[in-house]
């Protein structure tokens, strides 16, 4: 990361030093490529179509260094499970018979077993399992799919050449290479819907079409479908932009009844009709989401600031309350501390610039001062103000969960690109200089990306468990006939560094993975897989080894390539 960052930083003090001393330096070739460019753009269907297209093409053209990905993170695992349940054709899966000894993170087991988080995720993985065999085509569709919506979002707010460059940054950036294409995590589906919602607004405020009223309301489903509260934030700003346009312009009554409530109406009432039916399967409650469901089943702390923590409830597994005791509730505390709330805060923030701009895309911010006064964006910042506020509402907080205001970052991003194009220094045409390197840079910078993403993972980080687990899972599918793994951790146990984890269809599954919880009580989980090879799991003694359950004393397995070298961990390391 900081080896990026460096470079990054090396390549933005080049430019603009040639800057200062020979900014006509390859201007014959830009304005070229330029003109080029802006004739592609007036179509503005085809500018659309590259943009995504882009996305597919450079993601299946680094599948050489940059494979299918292997799911390392709770969340994914979570992700998967709604996938693998779509793909089997329910909604939700019954409760196992055995379910004490499956329970893991971010996952329901009553009153049905199920993800806890919203659908829409799911049933994106699901379409990639169905169609091409493997959730991550989901994923790669779904980064497609949110770089054509942002350039067809930007087309409402900058003229034709800058909304295909709008659309690009994401593929040169943060959408192709990154985790939001390489992990299961997803970002991609709630840009999308902040990219419709925010493309459709000032559409609606000059025309009040229907079609573009049925555009705002799908973005409103599929934000409440993958981030519920940030869409929330988000739909409330649009609609009171909105209300207040509409204020101002008094449109027809009927054409506003008709052609904007009606069918924003419609939509949202038949995907909450659907929502709610999902929520109904999987909790037994319509306005019960499966995420409440988790957390009022396990947690201690809560999302937001100034809440009161959950009582700790009883947990079957030792791993569970290290997780939410030891780990959530202590950052919900100190967040709850005004210290505590200043340092994430700052955190959040420097999370946010590394991922969305790094050096690179920050030169061209110094171009802000004359955005803010720019009146052509100002409804767009105020809706994008509102939701970077709410989510820094929450106490914890990844980089998708602004994914619904992307749009409005890359929006800005582009706004200043142009102002810095109009910038001179002693009557030369620094900025357009500064602004041409600037994404030349950005393209520069993928193979970084790509070798940075493709290097192995270091050992006992949250990657290298991913890798290890694909592993052992792999090499137990090779053997004959079906395998369950008893998993016994140690007292120094990282509770992020989870190993159990299963599909939708658990009886069914070649491998089952389970929590040991002692020969007593491990008994009936035996008896009821008395068909399968019973293997032991002790991912904290080094060397890595599968030891047959029935002699745990002398009978061990040890399995080649689940554990890194004695070189790769370095003298007097463990594997963990």
């Amino acid at each position: 990361m900081f080896a990026h960052i460096g470079f990054e930083v090396l390549l933005v003090s080049l430019a603009f030093l040639l800057a200062l001393i020979y900014p006509r330096l390859g201007a014959a070739w830009f304005d070229r490529a330029e003109a080029g460019l802006a004739e592609i753009a007036r179509k503005r269907t085809l500018s659309i179509a590259i943009c995504g297209l882009s996305a597919l093409v450079a993601r299946v053209a680094v599948l050489p260094w940059l494979p299918i990905p292997r799911p390392s993170i709770n969340d994914e695992f979570s992700f998967l499970l709604a996938s693998d349940t779509f793909a089997h054709g329910r909604l939700t899966n019954p409760v196992h018979p055995m379910w004490i000894h499956f329970e893991t993170f971010h996952q329901i087991f009553h009153p049905t077993y199920a993800s806890m988080y919203p659908p829409l995720q799911g049933m994106a993985l699901a379409l990639g399992q169905l169609i091409f065999g493997h959730p991550f085509w989901g994923v790669w569709l779904s980064v497609g799919l949110m770089c054509a919506a942002i350039c067809w979002m930007m087309q409402a707010w900058v003229p034709p050449q800058w909304a295909l460059l709008g659309g690009l940054i994401p593929v040169f950036r943060f959408g192709v290479f990154s985790y939001w294409d390489n992990s299961y995590w997803g970002g991609a589906l709630a840009a999308t819907g902040g990219a419709l919602m925010l493309g459709a607004m000032p559409r609606i405020i000059k025309g009040q079409r229907v079609r573009d009223s049925i555009l705002l309301a799908i973005g409103a489903a599929v934000l409440a479908n993958t981030r519920p509260y940030e869409g929330f934030v988000l739909a409330a700003a649009v609609a009171g932009i909105l209300g207040f346009s509409f204020i101002r312009k008094e449109p027809s009554l009927r054409v506003l009844l008709g052609q904007v409530a009606l069918p924003i109406f419609l939509v949202l009432a038949i995907a909450g009709a659907a929502t709610s039916y999902y929520c109904w399967r999987v909790t037994g409650n319509a306005l019960k989401l499966p995420q409440q469901e988790n957390r009022e089943t396990y947690a201690v702390a809560r999302y937001f600031y100034g809440q009161t923590a959950y009582p700790v409830p009883a947990y079957h597994h030792e791993a569970f309350r290290d997780f939410y005791v030891k780990l959530e509730a202590a950052e919900f505390h100190n967040a709850n501390t005004v210290g505590g709330m200043l340092l994430q805060t700052a955190k959040k923030i420097g999370m946010s610039w590394i991922f969305y701009f790094s050096p690179i895309l920050t030169l061209p911010l110094f171009m802000l001062g004359r955005v803010l006064r720019d009146r052509r964006l100002r409804l767009l910042m105020m809706a994008g103000a509102a939701g970077f506020i709410g989510s820094v509402a929450v106490i914890f907080f990844n980089i998708h969960y602004l994914a619904p205001i992307v749009p409005v970052i890359l929006a800005v991003i582009v706004q200043c690109l142009r102002q810095l194009r109009c910038w001179h220094v002693e009557g030369r045409s620094t900025g357009l200089f500064l602004q041409r390197a600037t994404i030349l840079a950005s393209i520069l910078m993928i193979p970084m990306q790509v070798r940075i993403l493709a290097t192995s993972p270091a050992p006992d980080t949250q990657e290298w468990l991913g890798f290890a687990r694909a592993t052992v899972n792999s090499q137990l599918t090779s053997l004959p006939g079906p395998q369950l793994v008893l998993v016994r951790y140690g007292e120094n146990h990282d509770p992020q560094h989870e190993w159990v984890y299963n599909g939708a269809d658990i009886d069914h599954q070649k491998v089952v993975w389970a929590r040991d919880m002692g020969s007593e009580q491990n008994q009936e989980l035996l008896r009821y897989f008395a068909d399968r090879r019973i293997w032991l799991l002790e991912p904290e003694i080094a060397p890595l080894v599968l030891k047959p359950y029935s002699d745990v004393k002398t009978g061990t397995q040890i399995l080649a390539g689940a554990c890194p070298t004695s070189e790769q961990m370095g003298e007097g390391k463990r594997c963990k």
